[in-house]
């Protein structure tokens, strides 16, 4: 039975209810804007597992043995805290590494060789299993998005990017801060995506749509970019400039990923 035992608004959230509940569970950790507002690559990690689990039977909200804390998907690693479960996350290249408290981890997947590099660096032990959860999309929601090729390109900005891509008057521009079916099904019309956010450069190579990443400031640190590339068995990533640039560069490699690696990886002892 669930015994609720506080109902509140978070100060960080707008108003959002919290709901805390007495017994055990899995902890899920993501990261949102201050402002209570969803980004739409971060928010996927609570669409994938949440869908992962429901596959097999399980929520998140349920009584466990044990209170782990799990984090998958983004380059939230500095968030870790002391034993936590790692599935499918980097590291930010923004954050210096004396922000990387944790001295051990339980790691069963990570984005690319660059994180792993780095944790087997720290005394880690790191399975040799990479890639964003992202990109389990198609396996996990089969038939629910379907390419239609409706417009030559489409255009995502990185979060810190909406203001410049606006003030360039990007064409077919797609707010990560749209809902994240709405993202993906405007990104699922084009016939190549032209972005700066990740996970809009992710979502477009999982159902096989030529994807072009876009330089438009110095904000984002190119490791987690390169990171993801590597770990998809490519080399550093190439960018364009501009949206010309891009349109003439085309998509980049296409990725070399084993989709039942990163879902068998996935957690799901912690629930059963």
């Amino acid at each position: 039975m669930l015994k609720k035992i506080a109902r509140f608004k978070s100060p960080n959230t707008n108003n959002t209810l919290v709901e805390l509940y007495k017994f055990k569970h899995i902890k899920h950790y993501y990261w949102k804007p201050k402002n209570g507002e969803l980004n739409f690559g971060d928010h996927l990690a609570r669409v994938i597992i949440t869908k992962i689990l429901a596959d097999k039977g399980h929520l998140l909200e349920e009584e466990t043995s044990s209170e782990r804390r799990l984090l998958g998907l983004g380059s939230i690693l500095h968030f870790a805290q002391e034993n936590d479960v790692i599935w499918g996350t980097g590291i930010n290249g923004k954050i210096e590494q004396d922000q990387y408290k944790f001295k051990q981890l339980d790691v069963r997947a990570v984005r690319g060789p660059l994180t792993r590099e780095f944790l087997l660096h720290k005394g880690i032990s790191v399975p040799e299993v990479y890639g964003d959860p992202a990109m389990l999309f198609p396996q996990i929601f089969p038939g629910r998005f379907t390419r239609v090729n409706k417009k030559k390109y489409v255009t995502v900005p990185n979060l810190h990017d909406i203001t410049i891509a606006k003030e360039k008057n990007w064409q077919n521009l797609i707010s990560p801060l749209d809902s994240w079916n709405t993202c993906i099904t405007r990104i699922l019309e084009a016939e190549l995506v032209i972005a700066s956010s990740l996970h809009g450069l992710i979502i477009a190579e999982a159902y096989g749509i030529p994807a072009r990443y876009i330089r438009l400031s110095e904000t984002e640190n190119l490791l987690k970019y390169n990171d993801y590339m590597m770990g998809t068995g490519r080399a550093s990533i190439e960018y364009a400039k501009h949206i010309q640039e891009a349109l003439e560069m085309g998509g980049m490699d296409s990725p070399v990923f084993d989709t039942q690696k990163l879902l068998q990886a996935f957690p799901i002892d912690l629930w059963e």
